[in-house]
């Protein structure tokens, strides 16, 4: 029998997490691969997806546990919570801990994530560095408790920065009762995956939801003012009174560790295709990875890669390498529902391209659509959700858009693939939930094999467990399925029961 290769993965981040089940997945008895996990972190592995949802009152911190309790424990899995890996010796293969243990590895994998970046401005950090007091890096289930107690009716909270995090903090913090102020450096929010006519309409829909933006504007620094409360100063000369100041202005990668090692850092810590670091037996995943160039910062990119690495340790697929994530942002705030794709900042002029715009202010939305050589190259939609899945689907899968270009943004796809209105019709290869790459084809297999409830579905595949746009999909395709190829148990009745309970558990 072939030694056991000892696989020591450093952060139970989303990345982390994912990598030990995915090996535990395809060597459950661990005969040929050996995961320790450990994370400084004094928490199991939780979905930072859901955060937002706590701080609105939807979730509580239980509900974003990855797995359930004591997952590891009863599957044997070695993990170490609250324990930092503190340096790694690349000669000699071990590594020391926080808690003044040691451990060797054959393969060392980082996953250390990233931090949340805080502006220079005076006020901002203490001493040390840390957040000031009344001041929260919204990153973890730590600050939303503090996010949580420091709002509610009357209080003023500013939350800076308005990409994809800060929109969902500051719509929780208004649920909560709260003043909300978002403060962003650009001329509209969420620059990144948006251009400037959808920007536009964005910045209005958080208006009328009832948020004061401040665009163009910057943290210049945090002082009390004359009656003892909080300010904070902007770039203008203005103040605004902030009982709490949450931050959310985009994130950093931890690569101290991999930089202490003598690892090739840029931006993040260097990886090739099979995700090696600069030392042949140390790889890096998920936020802290630089893979081509490119600092992926969302969940799917982190579990691509992690299936990647589990194939290879596990000889379960030795020639897997990863070649990038084609990625769709999808920002689910109570009332704001927005999806970005691919090439968005495109003129409509651009004669390489075709760009079809809709933008209807009055009613919160906006549609933009790129077709080059009659394929998706990017689309932005935005109180547009019926239509998310299916243009998803042919940004996934690369096939032709119908001739008609403008049922790309009215949602009527004559001859195209459909969401969940029509499960029937959709291709086996659909993708249905992004996060975990599942398709159509794998829910129908875990039906065929038992799975005959949408929760049954997502223990099976693990659909709807990362950002959850896909729930109603999975829903719809379940309830087809009863009619297509009905179960022998359990009663029509309980089937509608478990529909509706797993349902209502994982929505937001």
């Amino acid at each position: 029998m072939s030694e056991i290769h000892r696989v020591v993965v450093v952060g139970n981040g989303l990345a982390g997490a994912r990598l030990q089940e995915e090996i535990h997945r395809r060597d459950p008895t661990a005969e040929r691969v050996r995961v320790v996990v450990y994370g400084d972190e004094k928490h199991a592995a939780y979905n930072r997806i859901l955060l937002s949802n706590v701080v609105a009152g939807h979730l509580t911190p239980g509900d974003t546990r990855i797995k359930p309790e004591n997952w590891c424990e009863r599957n044997g899995l070695e993990t170490h919570i609250g324990v930092a890996v503190t340096s790694v010796d690349p000669a000699t293969r071990t590594l020391t801990r926080s808690d003044g243990g040691a451990d060797t590895y054959d393969t060392l994998v980082l996953a250390t994530g990233s931090r949340s970046f805080l502006p220079p401005a005076p006020g901002m950090t203490d001493e040390n560095g840390a957040p000031s007091d009344g001041i929260v890096a919204f990153r973890t289930l730590a600050d939303c408790d503090t996010i949580t107690a420091g709002t509610g009716p009357g209080s003023r909270v500013v939350v800076i920065g308005a990409g994809l995090l800060g929109i969902e903090a500051a719509r929780g913090a208004l649920m909560r009762g709260s003043h909300v102020t978002i403060v962003h450096p650009r001329s509209y929010p969420m620059e990144k995956q948006m251009d400037a006519g959808g920007g536009a309409v964005l910045t209005r829909v958080l208006r009328e939801l009832g948020m004061d933006v401040a665009l163009n504007a910057r943290a210049e620094s945090v002082r009390t003012a004359p009656d003892g409360t909080r300010e904070l100063v902007l770039s203008d000369g203005s103040a605004l009174p902030a009982d709490l100041v949450v931050v959310a202005a985009g994130i950093r990668p931890n690569v101290e560790l991999a930089r202490t090692a003598g690892l090739l850092v840029d931006r993040a810590v260097v990886v090739d295709d099979d995700l090696r670091t600069s030392d042949p037996h140390i790889r890096a995943i998920g936020e802290c990875a630089q893979h081509r160039g490119e600092v992926y910062g969302l969940v799917q990119p982190a579990w691509e890669m992690a299936g990647v690495v589990a194939d290879q340790l596990c000889g379960t697929g030795a020639n897997t390498t990863y070649d990038g994530t084609a990625q769709i942002t999808r920002l689910k705030a109570h009332d704001v529902d927005l999806a970005s794709m691919g090439e968005i900042d495109i003129d409509p002029n651009d004669l390489e391209s075709e760009v079809l715009v809709m933008s209807d202010p009055t009613r919160g939305r906006y549609a933009k659509v790129v077709v080059r050589k009659d394929r998706l190259v990017g689309a932005v939609m935005l109180g547009n959700p019926e239509v998310v899945g299916t243009l998803s689907q042919y940004f996934d899968g690369g096939s032709l858009v119908p001739v008609d270009r403008m049922t790309l943004l009215l949602g009527h796809l004559v001859g195209g693939p459909t969401e969940s209105a029509n499960p029937s019709t959709m291709p086996d290869s659909a993708v249905i939930c992004r996060c975990n790459t599942v398709t159509k084809k794998q829910l129908v297999g875990a039906w065929r094999g038992g799975a005959h409830t949408p929760e049954a579905m997502a223990d099976k595949t693990r659909a709807t467990t990362g950002c959850g746009s896909c729930v109603g999909v999975v829903d719809g395709l379940c309830e087809w399925l009863h009619r297509a190829d009905p179960p022998d148990t359990p009663a029509p009745q309980d089937i509608h029961r478990d529909t509706v309970t797993a349902t209502s558990r994982r929505s937001s």
